[in-house]
């Protein structure tokens, strides 16, 4: 009997960097949208505590984020295609890693929302509605 931690899947340079693109452009997304630092934070922390593939990939250290843009829309129109990417990605290589990378990104979601003891506002709902239209979208 084997103890190998390793995941089995093996994704490719350019997939790895969808996946982090996808995951951290959705914690810049919020923040531009109007979450409080600490939902942030809680959101960047929820993305580096996944596990199995996912997790692999996203606490791995890599400089294979470039988001750029001056506007919510111009981060939006590279974010919400990556998300919707990336489930296609992993649906393709491995189902359970795609509910375990929208799981990630739906507690993600929940901790910027919640973080702070007032509700979050209608754009920042918003966003995350958008969000999670992108990751249902594949």
């Amino acid at each position: 009997m084997s103890n190998n931690t390793t995941p089995a899947v093996t994704l490719t340079d350019e997939a790895k960097s969808t996946l982090r693109t996808a995951a951290y452009g959705t914690v810049s997304l919020l923040a531009a949208a109007g979450t409080p630092h600490k939902g942030n934070a809680q959101a960047s922390i929820a993305l580096t505590s996944a596990t199995g593939l996912v997790g692999h990939v996203l606490s791995a250290k890599s400089k294979d984020i470039h988001l750029t843009g001056k506007t919510v829309a111009d981060l939006a129109d590279q974010v919400l295609p990556a998300l919707t990417a990336a489930m296609t990605l992993l649906e393709t290589h491995s189902p359970a890693e795609a509910t375990n990378f929208r799981a990630t990104i739906q507690v993600a979601i929940e901790a910027a929302l919640h973080s702070s003891k007032g509700d979050p506002t209608p754009v920042v709902i918003a966003m995350a509605n958008k969000i999670t239209e992108a990751l249902d979208a594949a």
